[in-house]
């Protein structure tokens, strides 16, 4: 358990600096751009690309992980969507935010950090497939639903174009992308520049975390929705359960990769749900009071999961 604490106390510790240290400065939330515009324009891309290109071809295709990865999400997903929409009698927009809230996770600044420290490279290849088809999944449903329930104004083409062009210029999936052309191609790149993508993608992790720690400390608990009574529990507990499961019966993977999948889908909710809430002024103030939520409630969960895990109490095949 020693190890363990060793290995969450510097992630969480992170995000826990972030949050003392606005608090104390008392700096507006406009003061974060830059460290941002790094974080998602330069170092998160760098760590991707870097993850990826150094990866076999045929690991990157593996349509039964990804399928079955995406299965359980949105599984999760529709039970706190139908749950928002007939019993709450949430509009289609809330329950599109509360679904999110609940399948949702925090794998683009929490994900690739803490999966290499608990798990090594093996892990980079499914945090990078989770990541890019989850991510590009959520940027469709997203835009969609809030189009149905009219949440979003635009002509069916205008949303489809919209959506279209978040997907293919967001910095993170072109970074990728770019990964696999070059697990593809076998390149490498010259010294100079490889040395410049391993600076980069070090800092890719700290500067997240610390960032996340900023931006909840900016955005306080205000008042906690009745809705936090299952949306959290979905989150942590019935997200995790469900991947293992899942992919338990879709196949025979890699410990690694059902660990890794797992411990994803174990993060709390992404600050990207209440950017969702904020760009449809929907659910908004409720979608941050759950990040906040998941996010100190998280360091006893993962703390538990990875126990679980490295005392080989959790087996990497629920179905031998």
């Amino acid at each position: 358990m020693a190890d363990i604490i060793g290995l969450v106390l510097p992630f969480f510790g992170m995000i826990l600096l972030g949050y003392v240290v606005a608090r104390i400065t008392k700096q507006p939330i406009e003061a974060l751009g830059w460290l941002n515009t790094f974080i998602i324009y330069i170092a998160l891309p760098a760590l991707f690309y870097k993850l990826v290109a150094r990866t076999p071809i045929e690991q990157l295709t593996r349509i039964d992980f990804i399928v079955a990865n995406i299965s359980a999400t949105y599984l999760v997903f529709g039970l706190i969507f139908a749950i928002g929409l007939v019993l709450r009698r949430a509009t289609i927009g809330e329950a599109t935010v509360q679904g999110l809230a609940a399948a949702y996770g925090n794998i683009g600044y929490m994900g690739p950090g803490l999966a290499l420290l608990a798990f090594g490279e093996p892990a980079a290849v499914p945090v990078a497939l989770v990541f890019c088809f989850e991510n590009m999944l959520h940027f469709m449903v997203a835009p969609a639903l809030m189009a149905l329930g009219g949440g979003e104004k635009q002509a069916p083409l205008q949303i489809v174009a919209g959506v279209a062009r978040k997907i293919v210029t967001h910095p993170f999936i072109i970074a990728t992308a770019a990964g696999f052309v070059a697990a593809f191609a076998g390149f490498e790149a010259p010294a100079p520049l490889q040395r410049l993508i391993d600076y980069l993608a070090q800092a890719a992790a700290p500067c997240a975390l610390f960032a996340m720690g900023v931006t909840l400390a900016l955005r306080p608990l205000k008042r906690v929705p009745v809705e936090i009574g299952y949306i959290v529990p979905a989150k942590l507990l019935l997200l995790p359960v469900t991947m293992y499961l899942v992919l338990g019966l879709a196949g025979n993977f890699d410990p690694v990769w059902v660990f890794t999948a797992v411990l994803l889908a174990a993060l709390p909710t992404a600050t990207n749900v209440f950017v969702i809430g904020q760009q449809y002024n929907v659910w908004q103030e409720r979608a941050s009071a759950t990040i906040l939520i998941t996010t100190v409630l998280s360091v006893a969960t993962v703390t538990v999961l990875l126990y679980l895990i490295k005392s080989g109490l959790l087996a990497g095949d629920p179905f031998p």
